[in-house]
């Protein structure tokens, strides 16, 4: 979750364009020109501000996903069945939790932010709705606002720790990405970066995706403080080579820069290899599909294009995930407020880890 000056505006908004009015996808290799938003889910909790972020495939083919409100209004985590296309609550108290994954035991993993958040990595069993802290410190000092996570075969959680929001003391005086490994020990991965965010691997494991979204600010102000001058920095797409430990091992690529537009938040990929990124521009807002050379391949626009930083910003998508069985090819998008799909033509890459710790079979 990031925000970034006038996109504030597009917390209050009421949703995506009418799928009609939005321009065609592009891409014929991965989706259809003429494929539709589906929308699944609209937030009606009495929360205030925030976004929808962070959806995740259980193994039973459902999608759990976040609902961040500001400040002392609690987090949700919702569950979406694509069976009923009823959405219920799997608990009202999230710990402002972001990035969602599961095991292959149909574990829970959650990033949870501050402001107000839990600012750890945490394990939910699903079953008995107990959560586990996992993580919530490196070498004795506190995470600033982990954020979003993958995990690889082995059950080791990759995951990003910038800040947005809140007022809690910063503990770790950078930005970066860290890795729990099975055993509990935290691991920094890269500080290469002005503001990690989305976060992915390649489906041989071999190249960490990240996102490089530096908003100017680490405490955002609801109406913005108009006498603080924020400056954004770094908007791009990196690729991280890793070795056989899992360790960055290479010089990093950078694949895309998003410049002056906001880049990507949340972040998936298909099982040839693409990389699904969450553009949050407001010039072309939507899902940009790129190789791993760093082309793109297909956009799937959720906004109109060519939006004002003088109205609400409208259709602004936060994270990205694949469905399962029958919804293997639909591609599950987090925006503004709501949660919607759309069918694809390729399907999503699964990598179902051994539980992460022990303790969580």
């Amino acid at each position: 979750m990031r925000f970034t000056g006038v996109l504030l505006l597009c917390l209050w908004s009421a949703g995506v364009s009418t799928a009609a009015d939005l321009p065609q996808p592009t891409g014929d290799s991965i989706v259809a020109p003429n494929a539709k938003l589906e929308l699944l889910f609209e937030r009606t909790a009495p929360i205030k501000g925030g976004l929808t972020e962070g959806p995740a495939v259980a193994p039973d083919g459902s999608i759990y996903f976040s609902d961040i409100p500001f400040g002392s209004d609690k987090g949700m985590i919702l569950r979406f069945d694509p069976q009923t296309k009823k959405t219920t609550v799997f608990t009202d108290d999230s710990h402002k939790s972001n990035g969602l994954k599961f095991d292959g035991k149909g574990n829970l993993y959650a990033c949870e932010g501050s402001d107000e958040g839990g600012q750890a990595v945490v394990r939910w069993d699903v079953k008995t709705k107990t959560r586990t802290v996992i993580a919530d410190k490196y070498m004795g000092k506190r995470f600033l606002a982990p954020n979003d996570l993958v995990l690889d075969a082995a059950g080791r959680i990759y995951f990003s720790d910038p800040r947005y929001l809140g007022t809690e003391p910063k503990e770790i005086d950078h930005k970066a990405v860290y890795r729990i490994d099975t055993n509990g020990t935290v691991v920094e991965i890269t500080r290469e970066c002005e503001k990690p965010n989305g976060i992915a691997l390649s489906p041989d494991g071999k190249t960490l995706y990240l996102a490089d979204h530096n908003n100017g600010t680490d405490r955002i102000l609801v109406p913005p403080d108009p006498n603080e001058k924020v400056t954004p920095g770094a908007m791009k797409i990196y690729a991280f080579p890793l070795g056989a430990d899992g360790l960055v091992n290479g010089p990093r690529k950078i694949l895309v820069d998003f410049k002056d537009q906001a880049g990507c938040d949340g972040m998936t990929v298909d099982a040839k290899g693409h990389i699904y990124l969450t553009a949050r521009g407001l010039k072309r807002p939507g899902v940009m599909v790129i190789d791993p050379t760093g082309k793109e391949v297909a956009f799937i626009p959720t906004g109109m294009p060519n939006q004002t930083a003088d109205k609400p910003a409208v259709g602004i998508p936060s994270n990205v995930t694949f469905g399962l069985n029958a919804d293997r090819n639909k591609l599950y998008i987090t925006v503004d407020t709501q949660l919607y799909r759309i069918p694809l033509k390729v399907s999503g890459f699964v990598v179902w880890a051994k539980p992460s710790l022990a303790g969580a079979e």
